[in-house]
């Protein structure tokens, strides 16, 4: 009967129970500090995962199974289970189910840590609309963190996000939504402590966290999303250990080349222009008059132009006559380039034809391939859940990238703007509609990429994608896409780099200077720059057509101050290479919101941690002139900018900042830094 499942053991095993009521089966496994969930629907096809994967394991190809417990710590709990509930404890939390629809709740000693929501939590039968649906209590003070690359401020509570992925050229970075990113997970501190959410699924849907209200609950956060079937997992700890143990769940970060740590620069204008070979060799002799050292170049799509066209895999002879001549040029100089490439082939493109007729796109029933708008013109995605197309991509990037020289890829417009419910996708052997796994096409490029990096010989390759999913950076890191220039835009791509290392992603930064939009001014300009500095990534990017593009150079009076930012960099550039390789072992965030280390500091506060040993103070205001900050407790104090005054910590320090300054930071006492060149 709707509304009343009376759920009944199925599977009684040490490490996992599956109960059954009404053609649903209910399963859970137990695990260390953790607890899986899975609502499982008969004779519905449970969709595999290719987002967790255990440290240690290997994640096939087509998937692995969402009911894996490969790589997992299983636990074995003592249950009671009477008929009506169970009972378990797990990491001390103490967990009862009603097994009247299936009711979830955790308590410890402090009290309801998590809970489901009364009545029904759960779609069983169609009750709760369409697709998989879960509602869970809410306080009203809690704090939620996480999901991604979601805007606004840090603390997520009380909004609502869409749950996918799209291009958002231009998007405010306090209120734009959807972004590049879909990472269905969260972390909830409330008055019993933190728990972690993360559903395990890659279709569309919808995270409400105290937007929506109803009459007839108690206050409940929900999600939506198409998939029929859900898994998730119930992560528990502190935050700083939840965010570890979910970063852990998605498995082994890649390493970042030092080299990436440097200076790297980008610009549409280069390779849009006619003369893109002059321009950018020009950008190796500028970094050189000005004093600026580049580790590398983000080499735009304008190199791959057929007429006014983007052509992936195409060179574009006439704009550069030698693209081996280019790559060993910047080689010489000890720059690597980063060519973009794109997963949509035009209908223009010369390769369509061969494409189509082998069937490797995205397409309807009758093998036809659908096509979308993209960049001007009318293109197929190619469909990397086809191994033949999966093979064909690593080819392409073997033959027309790395044996030119081009060892490492930027992974572009991958977001798959797919929503016809009449596309499919191979999906390894088991055709699925395209739109529910439209993410998952963007790890599946930047995976390819990577293993054509590596089978050719590349010893460390550096691969970026815009669009990401939760186990992305086992391939692939990011960056917060096509920002805006504005002072206001500075501070939320701030909180918006805060959000991202609270999910899992340690390798990123914002173009800096705003990738669209007006011309920075002089002082937001270095301001940006003073903040850009402290973050992992460190580009200038942009695309302005009316504007000289942003580069170190853009005000030729602002060299002297510029350079002496650009020469802090290059100090810190050990520092983040080390503190990268020590994210990579332990999974702690390389960047990140001092009240991960110190809980009850503010969660918007403008410093944050760069590594562990570096308090970065930034300015965001227009017009300000001062930093004030409350420094985090640490006995051994901190030294301003690393040198001469000390404070102690829990102090309140104001220090002058100009533009033209070296901007505010804190070195922990008794820590190493690079000295001074």
């Amino acid at each position: 009967m709707k509304f009343d499942h009376r759920f009944r053991l199925k599977t009684a095993a040490p490490s996992l129970r599956e109960y059954e009521a009404d053609g649903v089966t209910m399963r859970l496994d137990f695990f260390r500090d953790m607890l899986r969930v899975a609502l499982l629907r008969g004779g519905v096809p449970l969709t595999p995962t290719w987002s967790v994967c255990p440290d240690g394991t290997d994640c096939p190809l087509e998937g692995r199974s969402k009911l894996s417990t490969e790589g997992l710590e299983a636990v074995c709990p003592a249950v009671e289970d009477d008929g009506n509930e169970l009972r378990f404890t797990l990491s001390g939390v103490h967990f009862r189910v009603e097994l009247k629809n299936f009711r979830i709740t955790a308590e410890n000693g402090r009290g309801v840590l998590y809970q489901d929501r009364s009545g029904l939590a759960y779609n069983f039968s169609g009750e709760l609309g369409d697709g998989s649906v879960h509602f869970t209590r809410r306080e009203e003070n809690e704090r939620i963190f996480g999901l991604g690359d979601k805007c606004g401020a840090v603390n997520k509570a009380r909004r609502s996000f869409t749950l996918g992925a799209g291009d958002a050229m231009g998007f405010r970075a306090e209120s734009s939504d959807p972004l590049y990113k879909q990472v269905p997970f969260y972390i909830c501190e409330n008055s019993a402590g933190a728990y972690g959410l993360y559903y395990d699924t890659y279709s569309n849907g919808r995270v409400d966290l105290g937007q929506e209200h109803d009459n007839y609950f108690e206050p409940f956060s929900s999600i939506r999303f198409e998939e029929e079937n859900m898994v998730f997992y119930l992560i528990l700890g502190t935050t700083a250990e939840i965010v570890r143990r979910f970063s852990a769940l998605c498995g082994a970060v890649a390493p970042v080349p030092e080299w990436a740590f440097r200076y790297c620069g980008s610009t549409m204008a280069y390779t849009d222009a006619p003369d893109a070979d002059a321009q950018l060799r020009g950008f190796l002799t500028k970094c050189e008059e000005s004093g600026v050292r580049a580790g590398g170049f983000y080499l735009s799509s304008g190199y791959t132009q057929v007429g006014d066209k983007r052509c992936v895999f195409h060179w574009n002879t006439d704009k550069i006559p030698s693209p081996e001549g280019l790559a060993a040029h910047f080689r010489a100089h000890g720059v690597e380039l980063i060519p973009n490439v794109k997963p949509a082939f035009l209908t223009g493109h010369p390769m369509y034809g061969e494409l189509t007729e082998r069937g490797l796109f995205l397409h309807y029933r009758d093998g036809s391939p659908a096509l979308f708008p993209f960049w001007g013109g009318m293109a197929a995605y190619l469909d990397f859940t086809n191994p033949e197309a999966y093979d064909f991509w690593k080819r392409c990037v073997r033959e027309n990238l790395i044996e030119k020289g081009y060892r490492h890829i930027w992974n572009d417009n991958n977001e798959y703007d797919v929503w016809d419910v009449d596309v499919l996708a191979c999906g390894f052997g088991n055709p699925l509609p395209a739109r529910r796994i439209r993410p998952l096409f963007s790890y599946l490029m930047s995976r390819a990429s990577r293993e054509a990096c590596l089978e050719a010989g590349v010893e460390e390759p550096f691969l970026v994608s815009r669009c990401a999913i939760a186990g992305t950076p086992r391939a692939a890191t990011t960056w917060t896409g096509d920002n805006l220039t504005s002072f206001r835009d500075l501070r939320y791509n701030h909180y918006q780099a805060m959000t991202l290392s609270l999910s899992g992603f340690y390798y990123f930064g914002q173009d800096i200077g705003g990738f669209s939009g007006p011309k920075p001014t002089p002082e937001l300009f270095l301001r940006w720059l003073q903040y850009g500095v402290f973050t992992p990534r460190f580009v200038l990017h942009s695309w302005k057509p009316d504007e000289e593009p942003t580069m170190p150079w853009l005000y030729p009076e602002l060299i002297p101050a510029v350079r002496r930012l650009f020469a802090l960099r290059e100090r810190m550039v050990p520092y983040l290479s080390g503190e990268m390789r020590r994210s990579v072992r332990t999974h702690d965030p390389l960047i990140y919101p001092v009240f991960l280390k110190e809980p009850g500091y503010d969660c918007e506060s403008d410093c944050f941690f760069c590594g562990d040993s570096v308090l970065a103070c930034p300015v965001f205001d227009e017009s300000a002139r001062e930093v004030r900050v409350t420094l985090p407790r640490c006995a051994s104090g901190w030294l301003l900018r690393g040198e001469g005054t000390a404070y102690p910590g829990g102090s309140a320090v104001t220090v002058p900042c100009l533009p033209e300054d070296e901007p505010v930071w804190f070195l922990r006492t008794g820590d190493a830094f690079p000295a001074k060149a």
